[in-house]
């Protein structure tokens, strides 16, 4: 097994669990595995398929995430095709015979092709093993539901004697029961491998207005020069609207959403991963397809429906497990819209209370990863230290005097007003909606003229949040005090809040490329431990090159992390370029030459 992994993968050693799961498989049992993105779950079948007679058939529900992981393989050296519907029909002819000859080991195919093949293709081969990658699409509980998936369970039926295993990054324990029950799993083993991925910076911003978001993603993407990052957006609009304001500050960005069509939505994907754009602003529809191991840092611009689809979304960056940085923005009116959706929809209760759940991990004052990692059930006794509250701590103020201001205005207005109304109130705008319903000639009026919009965002939050007013969703979203509010409001008792503070922004222009940290124990013994800048630069020059030679991602042909450790243990033989954590055997020999060749010019 160890030898297979270095050959094929050029790793000396197993992440957890992965060693576990893949002789649990050559046993012929059947498994559930839970790993986050970016844990190194396709190994947990590729490997098995290399080691077993035969060829192992991956469901997948996306064709560019197929393409990927097929490219990826066969830099590798390993025979790996996908049957799908971009392919030629002499493609798939030649496809389905190399499969039904025993020349292919691992077979990619979408859930709708499997079953058209069902009696035809997969009768005539030998196959060893059934991976259903992206799992949590067979449950009606999941966040990326897909109806063609709950067919899956005939697999069983037809090929008893075929183990099965599932994989997603994030199921909580309802899906996963759901998974077990949809595939007819035969007493698997389920495997859930540590959630924490502590690469990933968690920074959170409340309360912040389209303008401010812009200032602050500008501010974001100057400290990333040239770093791939995607920005996650609730509406088809917004996207459009993000990646206009980034294109006139000179940023290469692009745009997918469900609204364009299959090939504009192709020519971003293909943009991004051979790095022609910089910025995908994207609907939540991005990203699931590709295995870029490069992206530095992804952006919410609104506040995500569910924890799930946040840990997914921001399991894009980082794979390679180098450092990356996540940034979300949570505002009022991304609350309001998305409690209408989850009232809307027609599973109410568990919509709104994994809503309830990602609004805790927003507006929480303690180690944000450790809320995360409880969700998934896995408890950690210490603070992460790379989230922006175990980097900065919350302090608090009396607050009294602002919450009896911000309560007072509501009272006043007869609580028919909503949060936007409220806010012009507390700072005295004459807009028309203020001057229409004669609310300027409330007492309140301007009473807060001193405290900056934002800040009244931020403020009227963590009032929320503390119980102090709810929002009747019912109508129209007016605010209404509670019981606690009154006794703020009439000085029973007082109201601590927490200090808003605002960073300076960094200069933009030409940011410095973060120093990135190699662990002592990935570095070959004997060999230079300081990165060379100049080196890794040249570097990614003759591997963006070779790619465009090949047609390939660059991450594919080495990842950022190997040219890391090349360009910090400078090897000057081929045979110690193999030794690098990360080339295989195919790929020392392919690549071998010409990176050692360019690593002497600079030892």
């Amino acid at each position: 097994m160890l030898q297979t992994l270095k050959t094929y993968f050029g790793y000396e050693r197993f992440r957890p669990l992965q060693e576990d799961i893949i002789r649990h498989l050559l046993e012929r049992k059947d498994a559930l595995v839970l790993m986050p993105t970016g844990g190194g779950k396709s190994i947990c079948y590729q490997l098995p398929a290399l080691l077993n007679k035969g060829t192992t058939v991956v469901v997948s529900p996306l064709i560019s995430l197929m393409k990927d992981q097929v490219e990826t393989l066969r830099a590798n050296g390993i025979a790996a095709g996908a049957l799908n519907s971009n392919n030629d029909e002499t493609e798939n002819a030649s496809l389905r015979r190399a499969c039904t000859e025993g020349r292919l080991k691992l077979l990619y195919i979408s859930p709708e092709r499997l079953l058209a093949e069902i009696n035809y293709l997969l009768r005539d081969m030998h196959i060893s093993l059934f991976a259903i990658d992206e799992a949590h699409c067979i449950s009606q509980w999941g966040h990326d539901f897909r109806p063609e998936y709950t067919q899956m369970g005939i697999l069983h039926q037809l090929f008893p004697q075929v183990p099965i295993i599932a994989l997603t990054a994030t199921a909580d324990k309802i899906t996963r029961e759901d998974i077990i029950r949809q595939l007819h799993l035969n007493h698997p083993r389920i495997f859930i491998s540590s959630f924490d991925r502590p690469n990933l910076s968690l920074t959170v911003k409340r309360g912040y207005q389209q303008k401010e978001k812009s200032k602050a993603i500008l501010d974001f993407i100057a400290r990333h020069p040239g770093e791939s990052g995607i920005i996650y957006c609730m509406s088809r609009n917004k996207t459009e609207s993000v990646a206009q304001m980034l294109q006139k500050q000179g940023i290469k960005a692009s745009i997918y959403h469900a609204g364009l069509s299959p090939a504009q939505r192709d020519e971003t994907q293909d943009d991004f991963i051979n790095d022609r754009i910089q910025v995908v602003c994207a609907t939540i529809a991005f990203g699931m397809g590709i295995d870029k191991s490069n992206v530095r840092w992804i952006i919410h611009y609104n506040l995500p429906k569910s924890i799930e689809s946040f840990y997914q979304e921001i399991g894009r960056a980082g794979r390679d497990g180098l450092p990356s940085d996540t940034l979300l923005f949570y505002s009022l009116a991304d609350l309001i819209l998305l409690t209408k959706f989850a009232t809307d929809s027609g599973q109410q209760n568990i919509n709104l209370e994994k809503l309830q759940r990602i609004q805790q991990y927003a507006e929480a004052d303690i180690c944000r990863r450790r809320i995360l990692l409880s969700y998934f059930g896995e408890n950690t006794t210490c603070d992460c230290g790379n989230c922006d509250v175990c980097k900065n701590p919350p302090e608090r103020f009396d607050g009294t005097i602002i919450v009896q201001k911000a309560l007072s205005a509501i009272v006043r207005s007869e609580q028919q007003i909503g949060t936007g109304i409220l806010v012009d109130i507390l700072r005295g705008n004459m807009s028309h909606e203020v001057t229409e319903k004669g609310y300027h000639h409330l007492k309140t009026f301007g009473a807060g003229r001193d405290v900056p919009a934002r800040d009244w965002h931020d403020y009227l939050l963590q009032m929320l949040q503390l119980g102090y007013f709810e929002i009747a969703y019912n109508e129209n979203n007016h605010l209404k005090i509670t019981q606690s509010g009154t006794e703020v409001l009439f000085g029973r008792t007082s109201a601590e809040l927490v200090t808003i503070r605002r960073e300076e922004a960094v200069p933009t222009g030409k940011g410095r490329k973060r120093k990135v940290a190699i662990p002592p124990k990935e570095l070959p013994l004997g060999l230079p431990n300081v990165e060379n800048d100049d080196l890794f630069e040249a570097l990614r020059s003759l591997r963006k090159r070779l790619a465009d030679q090949e047609g390939l991602p660059t991450y594919i042909v080495l990842s950022d992390k190997v040219l890391h450790l090349l360009s910090t243990s400078r090897p000057t033989t081929i045979e110690a370029f193999g030794n690098i954590s990360g080339i295989g055997e195919y790929k020392k020999k392919k690549y071998g030459k010409e990176f050692v060749e360019m690593i002497r010019k600079y030892s």
